[in-house]
């Protein structure tokens, strides 16, 4: 009869113990290189939020309609608000007098007109029921509802030497005073104003280095010719976990005031772990 050997329970207790002391030492080894992976994947995440919020705040303000950008503090919190564009163009300012039989149709201080041809700017169906809106010298006007005018129909021209459309709008259109620019913006019909809300930036109280603010960008409102005392805030939040922000705006100097420059700060914490980015944009305010 053949005798079989194995293992004594000894020899299994002390491969196991063997075994354990191995495992340690490896996850002692690899522990802090997981650790900074995540940490830098979790750095990594909040940089491309920020960063993508940051360049959508910019990328808005860009298409804003000139100098209608305006900066209000609110204790806690803070807020920058806008008019928003979706196309633009040039209009007629004079009839056409080499084609005196199809003079075409100038929008002039002489009186108030709701047909106008366009020069540029492809405008069609897709703006119907939008809103024109021209100059804003005064940065205030175009917050003034009464000053816009909505589009009631849009065809193309019908003359070449007229231009490329015809617009014709819902009430007659009045130039601002002194305005010879000769340029018109389309204003979204759904937003007529955009407003960036920065509310409540911080860390939370429990320790855990997370922050507890968040960006919200407000529309759909009737924007009013006084900024707003509070800041307000709605269901579009932008970016979340917010430990700090800055909204900085400032013109330049001057009567004319035809640019300014804004700073966008803002900083991302979840975890312990943060990441803050600064961006600035160049504002148009020429009319």
């Amino acid at each position: 009869m053949t005798r079989q050997r194995g293992f004594t329970l000894v020899e299994l207790i002390i491969v196991m113990v063997l075994i354990g002391i191995i495992a340690g030492i490896l996850a002692l080894q690899i522990r802090p290189a997981m650790q900074s992976y995540l940490a830098i994947r979790q750095r990594a995440n909040l940089t491309s939020q920020a960063d993508t919020a940051l360049r959508r705040i910019i990328a808005d303000v860009r298409t804003a309609v000139p100098n209608s950008l305006r900066y209000t503090p609110d204790g806690q919190n803070q807020c920058i608000e806008f008019v928003p564009t979706r196309d633009g163009g040039r209009f007629r300012t004079a009839p056409d007098y080499e084609h005196a039989s199809d003079p075409g149709n100038p929008l002039t201080l002489d009186a108030p007109k709701d047909t106008f041809d366009t020069l540029t700017g492809g405008l069609d169906d897709r703006y119907k029921d939008d809103y024109i809106f021209i100059g804003n010298v005064n940065g205030s006007d175009v917050y003034d509802t009464t000053k816009s005018w909505q589009i009631k129909s849009i065809v193309t021209a019908a003359k070449p030497t007229q231009g490329q459309n015809t617009v014709t709008l819902t009430t007659p259109a009045t130039l601002p005073a002194g305005y010879e620019g000769g340029r018109f913006v389309v204003i979204p019909r759904g937003e007529r104003a955009v407003t960036y809300t920065c509310s409540n930036a911080g860390l939370d109280s429990n320790g855990t280095g997370t922050g507890v603010g968040v960006i919200y960008r407000v529309t759909g409102y009737t924007p009013s010719k006084t900024p707003a005392a509070t800041c307000p805030t709605g269901p579009a939040v932008l970016v979340a976990k917010v430990s700090d922000c800055s909204f900085l705006y400032r013109e330049s100097q001057g009567a004319t005031q035809q640019s300014g420059y804004l700073q966008l700060r803002l900083g991302l914490a979840e975890g312990g772990e943060a990441a803050r980015l600064t961006m600035g944009a160049h504002v148009e305010n020429t009319p």
